[in-house]
């Protein structure tokens, strides 16, 4: 069963940083695209940034796209969210999702059967 534990969120003022994780396990993802999704209060999940099984490809939403990046070490299943010059906008609970995709920007619009409980992350102003 796929596990994912998400790590690294909370409370920074705006213009700063912090870097998230997600730790998946229960199988390898080495072969699978990764993403990730924020939730605000009274708002549907969203889409953030994408990365290929390679680490060679990546995508964002354009709210973010200049100010997050995204990677991955396979060798520890894990995927990163750098994130740079936070806004109070971004206040949201940040989740990770993984899948095959050969076009990685599908990932903004799949299905996930399952979530891991999120990290949180709020910007204050």
């Amino acid at each position: 069963q796929v596990h994912l534990v998400e790590s690294g969120g909370g409370l920074v003022q705006a213009g700063g940083s912090l870097r998230l994780s997600c730790a998946a396990s229960g199988r390898s993802f080495s072969r699978d695209a990764m993403a990730w999704f924020r939730q605000a209060p009274g708002k549907e999940r969203e889409f953030v940034a994408a990365i290929s099984w390679s680490g060679g490809s990546t995508y964002y939403a354009d709210s973010v796209k200049g100010r997050f990046i995204i990677s991955r070490d396979n060798a520890k299943n894990t995927v990163y969210l750098q994130m740079n010059s936070l806004k109070p906008e971004d206040t949201a609970a940040y989740y990770c999702n993984a899948d095959k995709a050969f076009d990685i920007a599908s990932m903004a619009y799949r299905h996930f059967g399952s979530w891991g409980q999120g990290t949180q992350v709020t910007v204050s102003s």
